[in-house]
Formats: structure tokens, C-alpha cells, sequence
């Protein structure tokens, strides 16, 4: 099970976009998801439509046992293989700024009920090979506990001035919970959203993000097409909204896709 944590720490680059554009991928190849909303605002609960649930992720902090987590995971109107840990304004009153290190494993050890034991069947429906992780535009608890219980940390930008040094504090907040609290954890990579290729302002920042952070700066630029917010309001996945611009964004999420299961791949056979 692969755990990817996607995070800014500037409000409104297009984050859950990302989220819901990273779970369509991955259900064009049947890879079984849970998201999971972390954010309370609860956008990507909103727009992955899922079943109602007797429980949130909120009700999860507050007692991680498998039995409150199957409560508040609910299937996605959207694919029998995309799950929801459903999100809540309520998971607010777990956003401390200076949680305790009993916080910030809360997320970590519910997560571990669904590393199933070797003989568990193929099918079991506790089982995932896809864990993406809203986070809320913040580094309190929710996002740090996030790092906590992440292999893989994407960092969303847009290639503005204020976006930029957003991403700065995010790469310096998996680095230092990297040190900290999980040293399984590795920036996958940053990428950029809603980029104007005319825009001379936008070639400028993302060449200064590409002196910041190298190689971690993705190739595949996420377009400033109208397609994705058409399909956001229609609720449905943006791999099933036929346009050119949604076919150019379905491609930037696949490679996204491909990268987090490589890195997934990696860690394997390093550990062997």
C-alpha cells in the first residue's frame, strides 16, 4: 500500500484538484483507493460523492480502531474501486499547532489496520494498493500527521510569487518531519498548476522553482484549462470529461500516477 500525502501550505493553488485528478487516474487502472479528506473544508468528500457514512475522519482521530474506520469509509459514486475517509468541518478541532507526538500518530496507526497480514485473500475489502491524503492548506496537526503516515509528499504550487514561497515552507516541512517523525518519507515531486504557457510571469516562476528544487520540479505542467473546473462542478472525474483540455490533464495526472507506483516499486526492492 502506497500512502501519498498532498499538501501546500498556500490556500487555493488547486490542491484537491490534484487529489481527485491522482484518484481518476488511478481508477482507469483498477487500482483500489481510499481517499482520504483530511482538509475541513471537505471539498474532495464533496466532489467524489460518496455513499453516507455514521462516521468521519474527524470521529477516526479521535479513536483510530478499524471499527470506527469502517464507519467513516464510504465507496465513491464515482468507481466500486475509490473509496472515501470522509471528510468534516468538524476535523477542525484536530488541527492543533503544536500537536503531541500521540496526535500526529493518530493518522499513522489507523492507516496501519489496512497492512493486511500475509494470509489475508486478495479481495478483502479492507485492503488498498492507493492511499491519497488531502491536506489542508496549514501545517498544524492534520498535515503534519499526514507526513507522519505518507511514503511519497506532492507539492502543489501555481506559478505565482505568493504560490512559490508556499512550496518553499511545504518542501521544508516534509523534510523536517522526515527527520523528525518519518524517515520513510520522500518528497515525490513538485508540480505546477494551472500554468498559462504565454504567460511571461508564469515562465519566470517556474524557472525560479526550478533553481529552488531541481530535478524535483515535475515535468508535466498541469494547464490552465476550463475543463477541470467544469468537471469538478459536474462531479465527476476528469478522465470521463471529453475534452481536448481534459485529455491534456488526464495525461499530467497518468504520469503522476506512474511516478508515485515506480517510487512504490523502488522501495520495494530497496527493502529487499
Amino acid at each position: 500500500m502506497q500512502v501519498v500525502a498532498v499538501l501546500s501550505l498556500k490556500g487555493g493553488v488547486g490542491k484537491t484538484t490534484v487529489v481527485l485528478g491522482l484518484a481518476g487516474a488511478a481508477m482507469q487502472r483498477n487500482l483500489r483507493t481510499l481517499v482520504v479528506d483530511l482538509d475541513p473544508q471537505a471539498n474532495a468528500t464533496v466532489a467524489l460523492r460518496p455513499d453516507p457514512s455514521d462516521a468521519s475522519i474527524a470521529d477516526v482521530l479521535d479513536e483510530p480502531r478499524m471499527s470506527t474506520l469502517r464507519r467513516a469509509i464510504s465507496l465513491s459514486a464515482w468507481s466500486d474501486d475509490l473509496s472515501v475517509l470522509v471528510g468534516s468541518e468538524a476535523n477542525e478541532r484536530h488541527n492543533h499547532p503544536e500537536p503531541t507526538a500521540k496526535q500526529l500518530n493518530r493518522l499513522d496507526r489507523a492507516l496501519s489496520h489496512f497492512l493486511a497480514p500475509e494470509d489475508a485473500e486478495p479481495d478483502d475489502e479492507d485492503e488498498y494498493d492507493l492511499v491519497i491524503i488531502d491536506c489542508p492548506p496549514s501545517l498544524g496537526q492534520l498535515t503534519r500527521s499526514a507526513l507522519v503516515a505518507a511514503d511519497r509528499a506532492v507539492l502543489v504550487t501555481d506559478p505565482t510569487i505568493f504560490a512559490v514561497a508556499g512550496v518553499q515552507r511545504a518542501f521544508e516541512a516534509v523534510q523536517s518531519e522526515r527527520v523528525h517523525n518519518n524517515p520513510h518519507l520522500q518528497p515525490l515531486g513538485v508540480l505546477i498548476n494551472r500554468v498559462r504557457s504565454r504567460s511571461s510571469e508564469h515562465a519566470f516562476r517556474i524557472t525560479e522553482l526550478r533553481e529552488l528544487f531541481g530535478p524535483l520540479v515535475l515535468n508535466g505542467f498541469l494547464p490552465d484549462r476550463s475543463a477541470i473546473q467544469q468537471a469538478q462542478g459536474a462531479c465527476v472525474p476528469i478522465q470521463h470529461w471529453d475534452t481536448p483540455g481534459a485529455r491534456e490533464a488526464s495525461a499530467v495526472f497518468d504520469g503522476l500516477l506512474g511516478r508515485v507506483m515506480r517510487s512504490a516499486s523502488r522501495r520495494e526492492l530497496d527493502a529487499s
